[in-house]
């Protein structure tokens, strides 16, 4: 049969030629130009088996991502300086040289603007939390605010990019797969790095799959969206007629000439599509079974709110967040986009916060409840942050605030990350770091070292380079960590 295969199916290319063909030393000279790792057990082969660098404190992490940039000041930054300054000119002294976007580089005036919202403290740590926030500020002794992560890019694209792959280009793995990629899966029935979309109000940045790419590793790596409606993972479901002993017969077939075609041609991309073969033949009974919300009781209901029982809402991807982790997905990735407020922002921001405070809370208290937040680190918050001034004209009911790279809230909680605490300050503006600042990488080398990861050591060589996910820098920031 296999003779018959390679008869009729098989083209002759370069990767076969160099693969099969009988050229003694030579091939091998050349093999080992083209490919240096070609014939050595490499590092990478060590990482891929799942086993951490050392003790993780968490096994897997839920990602409440807060696409478009919420506003820093109206939610956990309290700055009443900018109430007292409001509608005049930020001063020269506080801007400095920094870049500014095209959207605002060429307004004639940069007056400060005061946020709209109250501020009140909370917990041990008396940290300041929004009115607009009243559920995450009865958890606040449960999370870690950091309100001085900061990064280089400016626009949307490059900042999200940046945050989730560490690289403001594409083509590189998200955070996800990297993790996937050191780890592996704690559910055999069920892919290690999933993601769920959900859309509020504002105006709303897209988001693309190159986030959650498998880039230049194995697309075994690659998150696997789930969607609201009948059909969660596209082209799961059997087609009309087929039962699932003829799933199984055919995977078993395809699986065959998969592995011949595999040592003829040496692809590791045809050993992938096995893997993913199968997994969908396990996926098809395990995730309506995650997926059903119709079985949650009342209280569930009740801590997450009504929506969590409408799909595709944020309240529903924060349930199903907590089902799949529970059920050893290791990355649960949620998008929530609408958070883009150059103007209308006090309309607009009131109505993002409603649809996600709730359910956010809810999130770390039923994982609290379950025992699984110890193990279970969440995050929340968005690509960069917002200016102290308006973008466009400031008016006594409205106004807009413009991209700030320099400065911005995030939190966490679980994981072995210390909670009731607030790391970080910002000047009395808002405006620039004061103390103990947080570059990306060393937010994305923290997480990795939650998941007993050296984030120097997860490396992964391509094109000539070893690369990771904090590319060349990056530190942990050991302070936030009990």
């Amino acid at each position: 049969m296999e003779k018959e295969i390679l008869e009729h199916g098989f083209t002759f290319n370069r990767r076969r030629f160099l693969s099969t063909m009988s050229l003694g030393v030579g091939s091998l000279a050349l093999g080992s130009l083209l490919m240096p790792d070609l014939f050595s057990g490499s590092e990478e082969e060590a990482i891929t088996a799942g086993i951490p660098h050392f003790a993780p404190k968490a096994k897997r992490v839920i990602y409440l991502f807060q696409n478009g940039a919420p506003s820093q000041q109206e939610l956990f930054d309290y700055k009443p300086k900018l109430r007292e300054m409001n509608g005049k000119e930020i001063p020269p002294s506080v801007r400095g040289n920094q870049r500014l976007t095209g959207m605002t580089a060429d307004q004639k005036k940069l007056p400060l603007v005061g946020s709209f919202v109250d501020f009140k403290q909370y917990g041990n740590s008396r940290a300041w939390i929004s009115d607009l926030l009243p559920y995450t500020s009865r958890i606040v002794d449960d999370i870690c605010i950091i309100k001085t992560l900061y990064t280089e890019a400016i626009n949307h694209d490059p900042a999200l990019t940046f945050i989730q792959t560490g690289a403001q280009q594409g083509n590189r793995p998200s955070m996800g797969s990297w993790l996937s990629y050191g780890l592996g899966s704690e559910n055999k029935n069920l892919p290690a790095f999933t993601v769920l979309l959900s859309r509020g109000i504002g105006n709303g940045q897209g988001v693309y799959s190159k986030l959650w790419s498998n880039g230049f590793l194995d697309s075994v790596h690659q998150g696997v969206q789930f969607s609201k409606g009948e059909d969660p993972v596209l082209y799961l479901r059997d087609p009309d007629g087929m039962d699932r002993k003829a799933r199984r017969e055919m995977l078993d077939n395809i699986s065959e000439l998969n592995e011949m075609s595999y040592k003829q041609m040496g692809d590791p991309e045809i050993t992938t599509k096995i893997k993913q073969y199968e997994m969908a033949y396990r996926m098809q009974l395990a995730v309506p079974e995650v997926m059903d919300l119709s079985k949650e009781p009342d209280s569930i209901v009740k801590l997450y709110g009504p929506d969590c029982l409408v799909p595709g809402t944020f309240a529903a991807n924060c349930l199903l967040a907590r089902k799949l982790s529970e059920s050893g997905v290791r990355f649960v990735q949620l998008y929530h986009q609408g958070w883009d407020q150059h103007g209308n922002l006090p309309f607009e921001i009131a109505k993002q916060a409603k649809d996600v405070d709730q359910a956010s809370a809810a999130l770390v208290t039923d994982l609290k409840n379950r025992g699984l937040l110890d193990e279970t680190l969440v995050i929340w918050g968005g690509e960069f942050g917002r200016t102290s001034y308006t973008q466009g004209e400031l008016t006594k009911d409205n106004y807009g605030r413009d991209h700030h790279p320099r400065c911005f809230s995030i939190w966490m909680a679980g994981g072995g990350i210390k909670p009731g605490i607030v790391y970080g300050e910002t000047d009395e503006f808002g405006y620039n770091i004061a103390s103990k600042p947080v570059h990306v990488h060393d937010f994305q080398a923290t997480i990795l070292n939650q998941m007993g990861l050296n984030h120097e050591r997860l490396t992964f060589r391509y094109q000539g380079r070893r690369f990771r996910l904090t590319d060349v820098s990056g530190k942990v920031v050991k302070d936030i960590i009990s």
